[in-house]
């Protein structure tokens, strides 16, 4: 006999979600209900709502100010799982969201930090990055490069000239990123030399501001195509298990606890173990032609370097004569709603075809207790600035936001993708190994917007850069 079911008073917006009745959902929404609240599924309305293909539904509930951004027990956010459906017009819906939320939390964040800064003490720090890599072929061509750090105040500048690296290619230019804070407000500047262009960007959202960059978020047609004939792919650092050991030296019966001299600094030299990087793909919603381009797209050198994959599948079993193609076992409201109703493996949305991998990491800190610098004042602000638009700063961040033993992580080695290893060094603080030449400032530049920000005003390279030159240092 069948558990007594959960009236619709449980979960109103879901049930109306379930039947897409968005109307008198619109009207629910006035009542300012819990829109992020988990159905006996674990599905937010919006999660459903993309789930069950109901695009009215879906877009209401994002007008409501739904979250897009929310990722369900299983680690997928509700973009993929929009891609899992195959439907063009809600990958772009959710898309654009997405990333309007994105931008808006980006603008909401960078005060917060550059007020982080302005309380901390001025300095000038160099960071060598150093890529390397166990196969001879990619480590030959493996780059590095020096990030320069400028901070005063609340003002921040960062040089490179290495962008990303994406698809086994390195992506190179000269760039400055120039953070400016004041009393009314503060600027973001990107700075490319090679094009003499500088973007820039207010980092204040008002409400009238919010219309018009919601529709500048809007993702073009070839960005969503490519979506949906591309692979779901979710990758993440696991350092769930991860312990620090410190590293020792010297022969068996004399071994002794190993340090380090780097950058003049005394280092204690740990290891940290049990790093997981973990790779899911989801083919569901892939044609036949695509999943075989997608295989067939693999370099050599990616086939040789490929880890052992796992192959699932689920939910694909009992498909009803009567179901439709989001809800291929014909599941009822009455089972989907019912908590003690066990659904034995069927769910809503297609049969998931997933493929996963793991490979385990072992990365390398050096630390000092006689730094000057430190680590959660003075550096942490700066990385996190960065992470919003550099992928590598992101994995260095998501790193020593972990409980590090004590001292400041002078140098760095931690694996971004499972053939490559980053190691970062910090050194000549405040000039003092090396003099920081001064800057060369071209006479005039042109300003060009871009796709996304806010907006673009004239600007003078020279304005942002005489702001935040440092040239003598006292050492520390």
């Amino acid at each position: 006999r069948m558990p007594q079911l959960e009236g619709p008073g449980s979960f109103p917006l879901h049930y109306l979600v379930w039947n897409n009745q968005y109307l008198e959902l619109d009207r629910e929404l006035q009542k300012k209900e819990d829109l992020e609240r988990l159905d006996p599924r674990g599905r937010t309305p919006l999660e459903l709502a993309v789930c069950l293909g109901h695009l009215e539904s879906t877009r209401v509930l994002l007008r409501h100010s739904a979250d897009p951004t929310h990722c369900n027990a299983q680690g997928w956010t509700i973009l993929q799982e929009a891609v899992s459906t195959g439907d063009p017009e809600l990958v772009q819906l959710v898309l654009q969201y997405r990333d309007f939320k994105r931008a808006t939390e980006r603008l909401a964040g960078i005060p917060e930090l550059l007020s982080k800064l302005r309380q901390a003490r001025d300095f000038y720090v160099e960071m060598k990055w150093e890529f390397t890599s166990w196969v001879p072929l990619v480590s030959k061509v493996c780059p590095s490069d020096v990030y320069r750090v400028w901070k005063s105040g609340s003002c921040l500048r960062v040089d490179t000239t290495l962008l990303g690296f994406e698809h086994m290619t390195w992506l190179k230019g000269r760039r400055s990123y120039i953070f400016k804070g004041g009393d009314d407000g503060a600027v973001v500047m990107e700075v490319d030399h090679e094009k003499q262009v500088v973007y820039t960007e207010p980092l204040v959202l008002s409400p009238r501001d919010a219309p018009s960059l919601l529709a500048a978020m809007q993702p073009s047609q070839e960005n969503t195509a490519q979506r949906l004939t591309s692979p779901i792919v979710s990758t993440h650092l696991n350092t769930r298990n991860i312990a620090f050991e410190r590293n020792k030296s010297g022969i068996w019966g004399w071994r002794s606890e190993k340090s380090e001299v780097v950058s003049g600094y005394e280092a204690k030299v740990y290891s940290a173990t049990n790093v997981e990087l973990v790779t899911r793909s989801r083919t569901e919603h892939l044609s036949d032609q695509d999943k075989s381009r997608s295989k067939g797209s693999k370099t050599p050198l990616q086939s040789f370097l490929g880890i052992a994959e796992q192959h699932t599948a689920h939910n694909g079993s009992n498909v009803s004569q009567c179901a439709s193609p989001h809800n291929p076992t014909a599941i009822t409201a009455e089972e989907y709603f019912n908590p003690e109703f066990n659904l034995n493996g069927r769910d809503i949305g297609r049969p998931i075809e997933l493929t996963s991998k793991v490979q385990r990491f072992k990365a390398t800190l050096w630390l000092s207790e006689s730094h000057p610098l430190s680590l959660a004042e003075q550096v942490t602000p700066i990385i996190d600035l960065m992470a919003i638009s550099n992928a590598h700063f992101a994995k260095l961040r998501d790193f020593i936001t972990l409980r590090l033993p004590p001292g400041f992580p002078v140098k760095i080695e931690i694996p971004l993708f499972h053939v490559l290893n980053a190691r970062v060094t910090f050194s000549n603080l405040c000039g003092c190994d090396e003099p920081v030449s001064p800057h060369q400032q071209p006479s005039s530049a042109t300003v060009s917007p871009v796709r996304g920000r806010l907006s673009a005003g004239e600007v003078s390279l020279s304005s942002g850069f005489t702001h935040l030159l440092f040239l003598n240092w006292p050492c520390p």
